[in-house]
């Protein structure tokens, strides 16, 4: 394996001594020229494939035209990735930020504002990002602890839900926390419950968003509609982009002045994740289900579409050593929980090769 370049990093990651530099579909290549096949696509960021013909042309095309004017103004990009997402969530009011925790900051906010409440209330193992705000409301006791005192008002289970509810978020599927699905009943539950007292629904699809379940949000497989859904990860294809969408049938809650973000709906970003949006269709989303059936069979996994993860005896950074060696990579999701994020396009030969490494390491 080749030695990482010298850099001047603050330690926040415990980074593999590798430094990859090509990508291509679900293929990386390191500085030595090794190629893995790449089952982690950026923590399911990379949904089409590292260097995606459809959102590198849009992303060169408006590099060539316009990079940035603030949002003081309109640009066309974000006009038209707003509509793209309005269409396909059935009715919604968008707003643009850089990234998963900021559209849950976004979302924290505007059920604050919308209601006049002060409390968000979360599951236990849920994550929702590392900005003090998302991580109040993120039910991983050791993620918080080294940062208390948090923003007040998180509870964690859904028998907290009360007159002080300003919103229920729930993740579909708990990544960080195990890639644990959430049952139907639970999340109709959820509904009821916002209903009753007042409070508003949203659905953190940050990991589970644009397609990664099998549909293009993961709550139409649940069979529930939130009144509002975060975004990010794969939206860009590793552009950074994050998304709040506020249903067209809730209250507006912001006004101008209330929220920001300087870079959110940048055009570049924006004309790309459009690209993906328009990728993300029938067909590719048949083909999620396929090749999600295709690990079900060989494996005892758990999840949603291409968002999978199962359990072994052994330290999960033991088996994703040993698939690095043999030019695989893949992620974990717990101790002893390795998980599964391939890009969306993973065909059924990369999945059976990628297949044959697992059981031979496990």
């Amino acid at each position: 394996m080749n030695t990482a370049v010298a850099s001047k990093l603050l330690p926040t990651y415990a980074r593999q001594d590798v430094t990859f530099v090509e990508g291509d579909g679900s293929w990386l290549v390191d500085s030595d020229g090794k190629r893995y096949l790449d089952l982690f696509a950026g923590i399911a960021v990379v949904a089409l494939g590292h260097c995606h013909p459809a959102p590198l042309a849009a992303a060169q095309a408006q590099l060539e035209r316009l990079w940035h004017v603030s949002n003081l103004y309109f640009t066309e990009p974000m006009q038209e990735l707003s509509l793209k997402l309005s269409d396909r969530f059935g009715g919604a009011r968008a707003f643009f930020c850089n990234s998963g925790a900021e559209a849950n900051e976004a979302a924290i906010k505007w059920a604050r504002k919308a209601t006049g409440r002060t409390e968000i209330v979360t599951l236990d193992g849920s994550f929702h990002g590392r900005t003090l705000g998302a991580l109040s409301v993120t039910g991983q006791p050791s993620k918080r602890a080294a940062f208390e005192p948090l923003v007040p008002g998180a509870r964690f289970g859904l028998e907290h839900v009360g007159e002080n509810t300003a919103a229920i978020l729930l993740e579909p599927v708990q990544g960080e926390g195990g890639v644990h699905p959430l049952a139907p009943a639970q999340l109709a539950e959820a509904r009821a419950l916002a209903d009753e007292h007042g409070a508003l629904l949203v659905l953190d699809e940050v990991q589970t968003g644009v397609g990664r379940s099998g549909s293009f949000f993961a709550w139409e497989e649940l069979g529930t509609k939130p009144d509002a859904v975060t975004l990010a990860k794969g939206l860009a294809n590793g552009l950074p982009v994050g998304a709040l969408l506020v249903s067209d049938e809730a209250p507006s809650g912001f006004e101008p002045g209330d929220h920001g973000s300087t870079f959110g709906g940048n055009p570049v970003a924006c004309a790309a994740a459009c690209a993906v949006v328009d990728a993300v269709d029938d067909a590719l989303l048949a083909h999620v289900k396929e090749i999600s059936a295709l690990f079900a069979e060989a494996l005892p996994v758990r999840g949603l579409g291409l968002l999978l993860a199962f359990d072994t005896d052994s330290p999960a950074a033991d088996a994703i050593a040993a698939a690095f060696e043999r030019g695989l990579v893949i992620g974990s999701a717990g101790p002893n929980t390795i998980r599964l994020t391939p890009p969306l396009t993973l065909t059924a030969d990369e999945a059976q090769h990628a297949l044959s490494i697992l059981k031979e390491i496990l």
